[in-house]
């Protein structure tokens, strides 16, 4: 049985390929401010997750999102934590974290008729992020280096600040505003969670495994 990760990479992986030949479907999906306040396409907080731009842009979010989201929906559906429900909540949790992370670009951008973006990066992150809060000291990789591993907590530290000086310059065409929310977010959506519904104490787990670590 597929797991709820693998099937939505083959949804997007599907629909980011029928996009990419297909500039009208493209269009219909991605995230348009203007648009989405004028028609009510309010659905766009959600598809523009579902499009990508190229294929690099795909492929990198696809080994992202299947590498932590495995991880993370496993966690998600241990009896410690939401048991039989996990699934739920994990579906939950990157539905959200596509809304969530294109909020501030729709409060920047809201007037901006030209302003569109795509991809499921500022979900990718929440997930990241997410998995950073189960195991800080996990070393996380470079596609392009390979055999070079950095613990999860440093990569995260400057993930955030790279994402940060990037965004106020704001001179490509990337999401950096997107990436930091969408962070923020799967640390608090994990963090509120567990401490809501489970015993589970993660802030306690978390400072174990980097001392430990260290």
């Amino acid at each position: 049985m597929l797991s709820l990760t693998a099937i939505i990479c083959i949804l997007t992986v599907l629909l980011s390929f029928s996009a990419l030949s297909n500039e009208k479907l493209k269009n219909d999906l991605l995230f348009w401010p203007t648009e989405l306040t004028r028609r009510n396409q309010w659905y766009r907080f959600i598809t523009y997750g579902f499009v990508h731009g190229d294929f690099m842009h795909l492929i990198f979010n696809m080994i992202a999102l299947y590498s932590f989201g495995e991880s993370i929906e496993d966690a998600f559906k241990s009896p410690i934590l939401f048991g039989e429900n996990g699934g739920i909540v994990f579906l939950g949790f990157y539905i959200t974290a596509l809304i969530v992370s294109v909020i501030p670009d729709y409060i920047h951008h809201r007037h901006h008729y030209y302003y569109r973006a795509l991809g499921a990066s500022g979900a990718v992150s929440a997930m990241v992020f997410a998995a950073i809060l189960f195991n800080p000291m996990g070393g996380i990789g470079f596609a392009f280096i390979p055999g070079i591993n950095i613990p999860g907590i440093i990569f995260g530290v400057l993930y955030l600040v790279v994402s940060t000086i990037l965004a106020k310059k704001g001179q490509d065409n990337i999401g950096h505003r997107a990436h930091i929310t969408g962070s923020v977010y799967g640390l608090l959506f994990t963090y509120l969670g567990t401490k809501l519904f489970t015993e589970f104490d993660i802030i306690d787990f978390f400072i174990k495994n980097l001392q430990s670590g260290f």
